[in-house]
């Protein structure tokens, strides 16, 4: 069991590593369109990638709509795990829609024997999933 020091350490070191390991620029929140942003989870129990909608309802269904108009060519032809939740809800039980790819192994930020593969699952497919929303941002935003 590690203390809340302990454990705020080890997260940072790992972005830090991960930083270092693989230096460039990530879309993330960057994106553009206004409620829509790229994250990277990494906790003590699961590491996944996202593309999070979190605005207003109106705005989210428009997006979410072109979203899954996309899907076939999203799972075809860039990332076939894709996982589409229209309601998904965060920890503050705020409802958002959600596109993720998760890592089926387990793996824990604690342990950094798992890092190395957190990394370059997070490199391979964020890399994966900015190629396919700069292809398709014009069709999102439409």
């Amino acid at each position: 069991m590690f203390s809340k020091e302990e454990s705020r350490i080890l997260r940072q070191e790992f972005w830090t590593s991960f930083g270092k390991s693989f230096p460039r620029k990530w879309v993330l929140y960057d994106t553009k369109l206004k409620g829509l942003s790229f994250k990277f989870h990494f906790d003590n129990k699961k590491a996944l990638i996202a593309l999070d909608l979190e605005d207003d309802l109106e705005n989210r269904i428009k997006h979410w709509q072109k979203l899954l108009a996309l899907k076939s060519i999203l799972l075809d032809d860039y990332l076939p795990e894709a996982i589409y939740e229209e309601e998904f809800f965060l920890d503050n039980h705020k409802e958002i829609s959600r596109i993720y790819i998760p890592l089926e192994q387990k793996v824990s930020i604690h342990n950094k024997n798992t890092w190395r593969e957190v990394m370059e699952f997070f490199n391979t497919n964020m890399s994966l999933f900015e190629a396919f929303f700069e292809e398709y941002k014009d069709v999102i935003d439409g």
